[in-house]
């Protein structure tokens, strides 16, 4: 599930957000998407959301991790229990937009873990990411949580590139 095509005014508004320090943009790109009352019913089908975690030395560097304030508000105002806690990232990868989609998928491999178990078994999973380009990252993510118990997992981001 995405809201937009990643171009124009929401290309401009995703970069700004994840590169330029400017958190506060999380406000307008929750909106976005907590205006879709179709987006919000279907959401609301999951037991949980979870958004893409950064490494160590990217929150550092940024100051935040962009899916987890989104993440958050859905959370909020969907009414959806959100787990920061449960996968972590191992390692501090390329940058996934700076490479093919070969080399994300390389790239990206092993790259999360989990972490906290709690309440994941037969689970309805809902992952939280800004972007979807090649799905390297979220499928990723789904693999370790499947492999972990969850009983289906579902994708959310802001834009689709």
């Amino acid at each position: 599930m995405y809201s937009f095509i990643y171009e124009g005014i929401i290309r401009k508004l995703i970069i700004g957000y994840k590169f330029n320090k400017k958190s506060y943009i999380y406000r307008t790109l929750s909106n976005y998407i907590l205006k879709n009352e179709k987006l919000i019913e279907n959401i609301k089908t999951y037991d949980i959301i979870i958004p893409v975690p950064i490494s160590k030395q990217r929150k550092k560097e940024r100051g935040y991790n962009q899916s987890l304030l989104i993440a958050r508000e859905i959370s909020k105002k969907a009414f959806i229990n959100l787990e920061k806690n449960v996968l972590y990232k191992t390692k501090n990868i390329v940058a996934q937009s700076t490479l093919n989609k070969e080399d994300r998928l390389n790239n990206i491999k092993d790259a999360y873990k989990i972490k906290n178990l709690k309440n994941m078994q037969n689970k309805k999973i809902l992952i939280f990411d800004d972007i979807y380009t090649t799905g390297s990252t979220v499928n990723e993510c789904s693999k370790v949580l499947i492999q972990n118990g969850a009983k289906k997992i579902g994708i959310l981001t802001i834009a689709k590139d």
